[in-house]
């Protein structure tokens, strides 16, 4: 089987997010867990999204995981690959957006990549090569407090250029308005010139149809989700893809609802004030990590009490910039960092083994941790909860039926995304919702 689209993606929520629209677009989606080690079915499936944990890891790590991917998908004779970040590019100057993308372009023999990063669905949008979220530029978007990749710069041509030794530049708001062959033509342009990077300018959706037009016989494109939701037209174009109904089914969901976030983006600190005013939740303190396990068995005792009430639950490390500042003076970034993904790891990893069967998991490092933790190695892709979320599920061995899991990219969601998810699970599968 040849797949249509193998995507590389830096962390685990942006590897659903772009299976999600690729599922809303018609194509049959598997999302692994790192490269595969035991062989897949692939025999309905059109792409296939390898989720690394390789965005905040030192670039040879990242380089040396994406490789390692790119790798097994060219295996599987993927017609084009997607390396896919962040829609909020956050990175550091060392990378690793830039020496990942000149990694696998290198090995794919190709001379220029475009970088997609927006997704005007979620309000990320790019104009005249700056970053915005919503109607504030990126470096006044909260992301300037991103607790591992602070943004602190909206230009991305000049946040990519101090990333890689190579020329960036720009595909301009004024090309897309005029088509497809237009942008090609700047393409080739600045390609004649030595540019191997180029940011291109996205303001709505019409913009990443051109830009799909423009780039799906590339070897490497490169962005966040929205580019997906704008590529299978132009493979159906192509005579690569047949059409497909609901691509993005999902067994029935059972057993406990739970919410773990560890994210501190201003989206997801919005979504745990509104869960926390109409269902039981509790926050881990990394300080109070650090002194022992006594800290993580009270958390458990709270959650198991309230499962068993048949309440849905959240525990949460999110909290404000100034408490997660004082927090790592004390114990340092990585530490403070570390501590709360192992208790969450931990927490997942038991209360699922005890009956949770619906589980959303906010924020990139997180997600990783805790599917990490759960031994989860593949995910089928079902229907979305808000733009950039699925629901997915994954099958464990002491669950008769599979786990219904959401991995939230931090920054996504509308601020009822907790109380909400479990109700449009509830409804995909036909279960009557006890959210």
């Amino acid at each position: 089987m040849t797949l249509v689209l193998g995507a590389i993606a830096d962390d685990f929520t942006g590897a659903t997010d772009l299976a999600n629209n690729l599922v809303r677009s018609g194509m049959r989606c598997v999302q692994t867990i790192g490269v595969p080690e035991a062989a897949l079915d692939l025999a309905d499936v059109d792409a296939v999204v390898v989720a690394l944990k390789s965005r905040s890891t030192p670039a040879e790590q990242a380089v040396a995981d994406s490789l390692a991917a790119l790798d097994w998908l060219q295996a599987r004779g993927a017609r084009q690959f997607f390396f896919k970040y962040c829609s909020t590019f956050d990175s550091t100057d060392a990378g690793n957006i830039g020496p990942v993308a000149d990694a696998l372009l290198e090995r794919l023999g190709g001379t220029q990549t475009a970088m997609v990063p927006a997704f005007p669905a979620n309000g990320r949008t790019v104009y005249q090569g700056h970053l915005f979220v919503g109607d504030r530029l990126l470096n006044d978007s909260g992301m300037q407090h991103h607790p591992l990749n602070p943004m602190h710069d909206a230009d991305l041509v000049r946040v990519l250029g101090r990333q890689t030794p190579h020329p960036v530049g720009l595909a301009a708001r004024s090309t897309l308005a005029q088509g497809g062959d237009a942008v090609r033509r700047r393409l080739e342009a600045l390609a004649a010139e030595g540019i191997r990077h180029v940011i291109c300018d996205t303001l709505d959706d019409t913009d990443l149809e051109v830009l799909a037009e423009a780039l799906a016989d590339y070897p490497l494109v490169t962005g966040g989700s929205g580019l997906g939701q704008a590529l299978p037209g132009q493979y159906r174009r192509r005579g690569w893809l047949a059409e497909m109904d609901e691509p993005g089914s999902l067994a029935p969901a059972s057993g406990g609802a739970l919410v773990l976030s560890g994210s501190c983006s201003r989206a997801t600190l919005g979504q745990v004030a509104h869960f926390l005013q109409r269902h039981p939740g509790v926050a881990l303190d990394p300080l109070a990590l650090a002194e022992g396990e006594k800290h993580v068995r009270a958390v458990l005792a709270f959650a198991r009490e309230h499962l068993a009430a048949g309440d849905p639950v959240l525990v949460h490390a999110s909290a404000d910039p100034e408490r997660v500042k004082a927090a790592q003076a004390v114990l340092g970034v990585e530490r403070a960092g570390a501590l709360v993904e192992q208790a969450l790891g931990e927490l997942a990893q038991c209360l699922v083994a005890e009956g949770v069967g619906r589980l959303v998991v906010a924020g990139g490092e997180t997600s990783g941790a805790v599917v990490s933790a759960l031994g989860i190695r593949q995910l089928r892709i079902g229907d979305q909860i808000d733009p950039g979320v699925p629901w997915t599920q994954a099958p464990l061995s002491h669950r008769e039926g599979p786990l219904s899991l959401a991995l939230k990219s931090g920054n996504f969601g509308g601020e009822d995304f907790f109380s909400r998810a479990f109700t449009v699970l509830d409804e995909l599968t036909g279960e009557e919702g006890s959210a």
